[in-house]
């Protein structure tokens, strides 16, 4: 009967085994860690745009709430929603047409006209870096929405 003795033959396998596990184990966590990073800056991002979308619908809401229509020139709005957040907002005159026959319960020939607009609102939503510069999570949103007003005919139009 012959005994074998297992301690001199591993010769530090398991030394070098458990390295190369760790070496393993350690890229798989910094893989992991530069992915949480990039998946936060892009919810970070995706929120920016998002603060930028609702501000370019606040700033068409409001204009259109006013009421201030010119067919003879631009309308410019503009307001800070909050430290962050700027909208600009403009309404256009495009065209003045006669209500269709049906249209309108008065009908052509009654005086009454639909005033055609654009309404546009630019927004901007920044985070500002290091002195105030730009940074990668800065966003803008533009909207534009077309509208007509019912009103009494002008004979200059």
């Amino acid at each position: 009967m012959r005994k074998f003795k297992l301690i001199e033959n591993q010769n530090g396998a398991a030394l070098i085994v458990g390295l190369v596990l760790l070496v393993v184990v350690t890229v798989l966590a910094v893989s992991g860690m530069n992915t949480a990073t990039t998946e936060l800056a892009m919810a970070r991002n995706n929120q920016n745009y998002e603060n930028a979308f609702q501000a370019a619908e606040t700033g068409l809401e409001q204009a259109i709430s006013r009421g201030i229509f010119s067919t003879t020139g631009t309308v410019t709005l503009s307001q800070d929603v909050n430290a962050n957040d700027k909208v600009s907002s403009t309404i256009n005159f495009e065209d003045a047409t006669l209500v269709p026959d049906r249209a309108f319960s008065l009908g052509v020939g009654s005086g009454i006209s639909a005033y055609h607009f654009i309404a546009t609102a630019s927004a901007e939503s920044k985070r500002a870096g290091v002195s105030g510069a730009a940074t990668d999570r800065d966003a803008s949103a533009v909207h534009t929405q077309a509208f007509y007003v019912v009103g009494p005919e002008q004979p200059s139009l």
